[in-house]
């Protein structure tokens, strides 16, 4: 039996990749990757002392190596860190190998989730208007995934139904 392609989460920081992630790994029997866990479990630091020490450009280098690494595993679900899609490489071969699904968010309840969690790096200092902007300049490249999921007023299992009716339905298409 031919492998099922892979399901990629892409989306902001705080946007609930990883736990949608763990959940539709477990509805479909995949194996589950969040790089951030990756990166952090290989370097034996958290991102934001990665960061801190070692600086941006070193993380986004390892980022997409261990990005790429990761999207040559079949029938998995991926989660993405929040800048893991803007990089021009990590975006082509996921849009090739996989199936990509933006989690979108409104902007209000996506600077509530980030301005409470103080491991996240690149948001650290900004204010909700630079917040705000960095929103609307990611969603430009997240808006290239294959699908955009509305999260606004769904439960997580609702999430998860519809990416996996989405996915179901590539799926049977492709048969075609």
């Amino acid at each position: 039996m031919k492998s099922k392609k892979n399901l990629v989460l892409v989306g902001m920081m705080g946007s609930g990749k990883s736990t949608i992630g763990q959940l539709l790994s477990k509805k479909l029997g995949f194996k589950f990757y969040d790089v951030d866990k990756i990166i952090e479990n290989e370097q034996k630091i958290r991102i934001k002392e990665i960061f801190d020490q070692k600086g941006e450009s070193f993380f986004r280098i390892l980022e997409e190596k261990i990005t790429l690494n990761t999207l040559n595993y079949e029938s998995s679900v991926i989660s993405l860190g929040g800048g893991g899609f803007l990089n021009e490489n990590i975006r082509k071969k996921t849009l090739i190998k996989s199936m990509t699904f933006w989690l979108d968010w409104d902007s209000l309840t996506l600077i509530k989730r980030i301005k409470k969690n103080k491991k996240r790096p690149i948001s650290q200092g900004l204010n909700e208007k630079q917040l705000q902007s960095l929103i609307i300049e990611r969603s430009k490249t997240y808006s290239k995934a294959n699908h955009k999921i509305s999260c606004e007023k769904l439960s997580e299992l609702n999430i998860v139904k519809k990416i996996l009716n989405l996915y179901e339905n590539s799926k049977n298409n492709n048969k075609n």
